[in-house]
């Protein structure tokens, strides 16, 4: 396994990026999501989704193989002023736990470094992300929403706060 994150730029590299989005939603919501959502998705509507959102995304290769992707911009509303977001990151489940999420989220924070806060929101009933994020520095903020993914379904704000000294560096 040799991995390498780079910005998305190839058409192969979009494909790959769609097929990351719909394995990866089977196999981390499955127990999470309505089943009827997630068998409402298809590889082509995320394919459709990766080349409408071309900017700002990071991939993990394996050789030629997307086998992640991680999604990075400032915040999504003015709530948070300062704060920059990773609004998404997926990896294949046949590499969790072997760094490539870690690997993504230390590029897309790179990425945005300006900001010295960072969010994320996570799906309150995905204790694997909410303790990915927790060893990274996160911590939940209170704030929370509710999504309709077939059914209702929470997602809480986790907040990194960098040090000045993370910051120069």
């Amino acid at each position: 396994m040799d991995i390498i994150i780079k910005k998305m730029e190839t058409d192969d590299e979009i494909r790959g990026k769609g097929f990351v989005h719909y394995t990866s939603w089977q196999q981390a919501y499955r127990g999470i999501v309505d089943q009827g959502y997630l068998d409402s998705m298809s590889l082509q509507k995320c394919e459709e989704i990766a080349y409408r959102w071309l900017d700002n995304i990071l991939v993990a290769k394996d050789g030629e193989d997307v086998v992640g992707f991680a999604g990075y911009r400032k915040y999504r509303d003015d709530e948070l002023t300062g704060t920059g977001e990773v609004y998404a990151i997926y990896v294949l489940q046949q590499y969790w736990g072997k760094g490539v999420g870690h690997m993504l989220m230390q590029a897309a924070l790179d990425m945005i470094k300006e900001y010295p806060a960072v969010a994320v929101w996570v799906l309150k009933d995905n204790a694997r992300a909410i303790r990915f994020y927790e060893k990274l520095g996160f911590r939940p903020d209170g704030r929370e929403e509710t999504l309709t993914l077939g059914a209702p379904v929470t997602e809480m704000r986790m907040i990194l706060k960098r040090s000045a000294a993370f910051l120069i560096t």
